[in-house]
């Protein structure tokens, strides 16, 4: 099954595979700072799962590196998904989805930067920074 998801403002669509492989909460600083709040809502998945299919000339690439870059919607500043571990793979900002995934965030990194006046209230595993696999 695809999931679909599009910016704010209609100008980026994509989608992809219903096959996140993880999906967590993030509260490192990079995280907060670009989504304005607490922390960040993310699903993994291979980066030949996600596919731009409409606006792709829209997408707005932020802090490229080797290691991946930040995808925004050029117009409205829509935070999209991040191409992540030497661009294999791709974070999906799960607020940016327009279905709901079958797999939910289930664990909580960078923990050890979380904002000091936001209280983690659920009973999900917490990281200092990321797991160990």
């Amino acid at each position: 099954m695809q999931l679909t998801g599009q910016c704010l403002c209609g100008a980026v669509h994509f989608t992809v595979e219903d096959a996140l492989e993880y999906a967590g909460y993030c509260h490192c600083t990079r995280c907060r700072k670009r989504s304005g709040s607490a922390f960040n809502t993310f699903g993994g998945i291979r980066v030949d799962k996600l596919q731009i299919t409409q606006g792709a000339a829209e997408v707005l690439r932020q802090d490229e590196s080797d290691e991946g870059y930040d995808a925004l919607c050029a117009r409205c500043h829509s935070p999209l998904f991040a191409l992540v571990r030497n661009r294999e793979y791709v974070h999906v900002r799960l607020g940016s989805l327009m279905d709901n995934p079958s797999r939910q965030p289930d664990h909580h990194i960078y923990v050890a930067w979380k904002a000091p006046w936001y209280q983690i209230t659920d009973n999900l595993p917490q990281f200092a920074e990321l797991p160990s696999d």
